[in-house]
């Protein structure tokens, strides 16, 4: 097997095994603890969050079933948050502080995220949050910063600006690669977002997303990425615990912007950034959803005075939902599309080689 190694990917210092199969099982030990340190954490996360009252406030427009989850603590994707970078500072930095990046990245957007839970939760019952203008201006500092990360030379940067086509092979985009990158952080960041609405569904569809990273990422040899995303599958697996359906806990902004941001992160890490729409086909359905509702909503209220709809309420899991379709329905064949475009996310990527 031949390993495309990236020059900021190893050095000698790594605590971290040098050689991929190791690394590989030190990194799936890691999400077993990262997983193990988020059941420890999150039950007293879960009684703060209830003590500061930082409650749903449930959209009254909404299914009417989700009203029984008023009053449920959101913003449980600090626990996401805290683990992982606790465990990548200890065991994945050193030597590989390309692994600075998703970590701050990640804590940039749970502090973005929290903010906006925190605000909309003083909106009271309109439950507004920040503006649009000021969340997607703060998200796009995020992306730019990002973006310059991965393209400016070593060592100040990753060097990265090339795209992989699938079946085809890899290219050199130049400078088009920072608008890519910064735009991606953002909608992806965006998207996840907007799948956060059922129990498990957000966190889930992640979960999957960031195994099928660390696959391609050990395809190539990138090993802090392998470990990052594993780590970031234990944690999520540790917050599902208590989002499991009926929730204890929403993983709020505070997750959802992270987590987001994060997998567009290590996706453009691993230079395999064009098949993101393909990993995360769910995201990409649910805020496409949204653009189109909107979008159709204005078009025809402009040409014929009445706005009409494609969808019967968007995102799109809220559309099944009305369709007659149960919560955990809903989540589990979210989940099983979730699978199946990973898989074929990792095959495009290895056709690639």
């Amino acid at each position: 097997m031949t390993f495309f190694v990236p020059a900021f990917v190893l050095t000698a210092d790594s605590v971290m095994p040098s050689d991929p199969n190791q690394n590989m099982a030190v990194s799936l030990a890691l999400a077993g603890l990262a997983f193990v340190i988020t059941l420890i954490i999150g039950r007293p996360i879960v009684t703060w969050l209830r003590m500061q009252k930082v409650r749903k406030l449930v959209r009254e427009e909404g299914p009417q079933t989700h009203l029984v989850k008023t009053g449920t603590p959101t913003m449980g994707g600090i626990m996401v948050a805290a683990t992982v970078i606790v465990v990548t500072l200890v065991f994945n930095t050193v030597g590989r502080l390309s692994m600075l990046l998703p970590v701050g990245v990640l804590l940039a957007c749970a502090v973005l995220g929290a903010l906006d839970d925190r605000l909309s939760l003083l909106g009271g019952k309109h439950g507004k949050g920040m503006s649009a203008t000021g969340k997607f201006g703060w998200l796009l500092l995020v992306g730019i910063a990002a973006a310059v990360i991965l393209h400016a030379p070593y060592p100040f940067g990753l060097e990265l600006h090339h795209i992989y086509l699938p079946f085809i092979g890899r290219y050199d985009i130049g400078w088009f690669y920072l608008p890519v990158a910064a735009v991606a952080i953002v909608a992806m960041a965006n998207a996840v977002n907007f799948t956060d609405g059922l129990d498990t569904l957000a966190g889930g569809t992640a979960a999957i997303a960031f195994v099928a990273y660390a696959i391609i990422a050990y395809r190539q040899g990138q090993l802090g990425v392998v470990t990052f995303c594993f780590t970031m599958v234990g944690a999520l697996m540790g917050f599902l615990w208590f989002n499991a359906h009926p929730a204890q806990v929403f993983m709020g902004d505070t997750g959802s912007l992270a987590l987001g941001a994060a997998l567009a992160t290590v996706a453009f890490m691993t230079g395999q950034w064009l098949l993101l729409p393909v990993v995360g086909a769910v995201f990409v359905a649910e805020v496409s959803s949204v653009i189109i509702q909107v979008g159709w909503f204005k078009w025809t209220r402009r040409c014929t005075g009445e706005g009409r709809r494609v969808f019967r309420m968007t995102p799109l899991h809220h559309h099944f939902e009305m369709l007659g379709w149960s919560e955990t329905q809903v989540t589990m064949r979210f989940w099983m599309i979730g699978m199946m475009a990973g898989i074929i996310g990792v095959a495009m990527a290895l056709v690639q080689f």
